[in-house]
């Protein structure tokens, strides 16, 4: 099954430089992580919305929250399980957050 983990963390924290870094866990993934990118500043986003015929456009992220969306990892595990512990070792879980969420079945 496929699983979207994505990547949140709040731009006032820095990690504090415990624990493995981002290298370390892809070596550790490798074979499960099938694409993953960090991603630009939320400065950079553009969120749409559509409202009958009409298409709005806000600069900035969708929502404003303590912790922003910094990147993505694609992984294939055997089940919730193996993906819990993937993001449980990803080095932004110890400062921010991983939230994981299945892909629809297509």
């Amino acid at each position: 099954m496929k699983y979207m983990l994505l990547i949140c963390a709040s731009p006032d924290v820095e990690p504090d430089g415990g624990g493995i870094t981002i290298d370390q866990w892809l070596a550790e993934v490798d074979g499960k992580r099938l694409d993953g990118s960090e991603l630009a500043s939320r400065r950079s986003a553009t969120t749409v919305r559509t409202r009958g015929d009409e298409v709005l456009l806000s600069d900035g992220p969708f929502a404003e929250t303590k912790e922003h969306i910094v990147g993505y990892d694609v992984v294939e595990c055997a089940n919730l399980d193996e993906a819990v512990l993937i993001a449980a070792r990803h080095p932004v879980a110890r400062f921010g957050a991983v939230e994981i969420r299945p892909f629809a079945d297509a």
